[in-house]
């Protein structure tokens, strides 16, 4: 079988199907796609929200609670508990199939009248504020994360604690203001690093200890700026050095930059691979572009599978812990078996196909909102045998009478859930932190668009009113309304910030003696500031094929480095051979 070039239905540009891309589509019995892979990649991230919590309210109760849905969203909304309480039995809301109507248009009917949960996650104790995970306890403002015990602000953890202003952190503890780090202890302000403690502004260590706006180091102890000391010679300079300031820290950041970003840079960044490509891979085999993942093998274009692991899928976006032989999916995880065009299927779903909020569920087909049934489409129960008779009949009408969006473009059997059947807008949505859209962009392009709602409030300390040393601040400050840097002192008119930026913010009493603990002073910018601050350290999820920058090297590659960046690139015998 041969290569073969498409045009995506999309953006209109041409997109390659490789002979192994048949294979697998040949495999689980699907047609290959009309979308190229970034569009794809796209429009399965719009239907994931991403550190979003609204008050609306309840469709069950009329209280007002705290959802993942704006309360403009055409959805129904109930409190979890209730949604996951014998209350919500799906087969209620069953429809029988009309052939006289596209399919897809029949699912959408359905997915607006099923009740969806008001958050999403499990096991979690004392964590009221945060979604999209599952085993918290303490935990403040954390959103897509397994495991995690006292932290507020982060996202993307995996087995985390006491921890604060964190993204992507895996096995760590202490941590606060960093990105992209595995098994580290006492992280601050750094990047990019594993099985290291007592790090401060640094970059691509490894088993290192006491470092200070360190790259590139390996098994060091006692190094700043990449210069060795001696143990009292360490921290003595350490201690000259009044980390509580903000202006302290502030001015070091900017020292560190430079000196960071003129490092240089193995191609990708991972560890323990084999005949992979993409960005943020470790300990994977076979699986080729694709971006954060874990343990994932025979794989291609998977992106944010931060929980190990996963193998034989294609084009699956968000969570993926103990994944199999799925395609086309969103936010998937949890022992789940041959799913196709699914979003939120998980706790031992196998053999789903087009279905959204099931759990634990098994051959079923365009369904919405069940839990534990088998033999099921559009929510009405059938036979083994006539639901084996049904499926290819269905598959069939999908082709004969497809859904035909706003714009135009065509969803026959095999292609994901049209934009418009998301319930979240675009800039709710994970979509927008990595392919960021202004809302003009965004209803071109057919997505759902809400604006930001007005905020009542009163500032009480203006960020130049902020103690500049954390041993001067008192619990005075807990509860106050703060001002966010980002934000006109004079006039209250945001400046320009593309970061969601909420304007405003408070200190919680734990936050303030995490501060106190780690010798940090307050931070000047909201929550959603600081965490793409933290994101401005991450490389994008595209491709670039370039040559090695060593002198003499030959070695080409993919990177996620684009050829304009100032880093020096590696392959990775060059880089291995130049870290110290």
């Amino acid at each position: 079988m041969n290569s073969e070039t498409r045009n995506c239905q999309n953006c209109k540009k041409d997109f390659i199907i490789e002979p192994d891309d048949f294979s697998f589509y040949e495999k689980i019995k699907v047609p290959a796609p009309t979308f190229c892979p970034e569009c794809r990649m796209i429009r399965r991230m719009a239907f994931r929200d991403h550190r979003v919590l609204y008050k609306r309210k309840s469709d069950i109760t009329n209280k007002i609670i705290f959802s993942i849905f704006h309360p403009k969203a055409q959805v129904k909304v109930w409190e979890q508990d209730i949604w996951w309480s014998d209350k919500l039995d799906g087969l209620d809301y069953g429809i029988d199939i009309n052939l006289n109507e596209s399919f897809l248009s029949q699912i959408k009917k359905l997915f607006h009248t099923v009740p969806l949960p008001s958050q999403t996650g499990w096991d979690m104790i004392d964590s009221d504020y945060s979604a999209g995970s599952s085993d918290l306890k303490n935990c403040y403002l954390v959103f897509v994360t397994t495991s995690a015990e006292n932290c507020s602000y982060s996202a993307e953890l995996n087995i985390v604690k006491n921890s604060m202003d964190v993204t992507r952190i895996d096995s760590s503890e202490l941590c606060y203001q960093s990105f992209a780090l595995t098994k580290c202890y006492r992280s601050f302000f750094s990047s990019h690093c594993e099985n290291s403690m007592d790090i401060w502004f640094s970059r691509d260590l490894v088993g290192c200890s006491f470092c200070f706006g360190c790259t590139n180091l390996r098994s060091k102890k006692y190094c700043i700026y990449n210069k060795q000391y001696s143990k009292e010679e360490y921290e003595k300079l350490i201690s000259s050095f009044n980390l509580g300031s903000n202006k302290t820290i502030s001015e070091i950041k900017e020292n560190t930059k430079d000196f960071i970003k003129k490092s240089i840079r193995k191609f990708y960044d991972g560890r323990s691979n084999v005949d992979i490509s993409g960005e943020y891979i470790n300990n994977s085999k076979n699986t080729f572009s694709s971006y954060y993942v874990n343990q994932v093998e025979d794989s291609k274009y998977i992106q944010l599978f931060f929980t190990p692991k996963a193998k034989d899928c294609y084009d699956c976006s968000l969570w993926g812990a103990n994944t199999e032989l799925s395609y086309e999916c969103s936010s998937i995880g949890s022992n789940c078996y041959d799913i196709k065009f699914c979003c939120r299927s998980y706790k031992g779903a196998q053999n789903c196909e087009y279905s959204l909020y099931c759990i634990g569920c098994s051959h079923i087909f365009g369904c919405s909102g069940l839990k534990n049934k088998q033999y099921c489409i559009l929510n009405k129960q059938y036979k083994k045998e006539q639901y084996e008779e049904l499926v290819p009949q269905i598959i069939k009408h999908m082709n004969d009478m497809p859904y035909v969006d706003s714009k135009g473009r065509i969803y026959k059997y095999g292609e994901f859930f049209p934009l418009e059947f998301s319930a979240f807008p675009y800039n709710d949505s994970i979509a927008q932190e990595y392919f960021p859209l202004n809302k003009e962009e965004a209803i071109k392009q057919g997505y759902i668009w809400f604006e930001k709602e007005n905020r009542n409030y009163q500032i009480d300390i203006n960020t130049e009113n902020i103690p500049d040393d954390i041993k001067d601040v008192d619990d005075s400050i807990i509860g106050k309304v703060i001002e966010c840097d980002h934000h006109n002192k004079e006039n209250h008119q945001k400046l320009s910030c593309d970061n969601s930026c909420t304007e405003a913010f408070k200190i919680i009493p734990e936050e303030l003696q995490f501060y106190k603990r780690m010798n940090l002073p307050i931070p000047r910018l909201c929550p959603n500031c600081r965490h793409y601050e933290r994101l401005a350290q991450r490389n994008p999820m595209k491709l670039w094929h370039r040559k090695c920058m060593k002198e003499g090297c030959i070695n080409e590659f993919e990177t996620s480095y684009a050829p304009e960046r100032q880093e020096i690139v590696y392959c990775e015998k060059c880089y291995q051979q130049e870290v110290y």
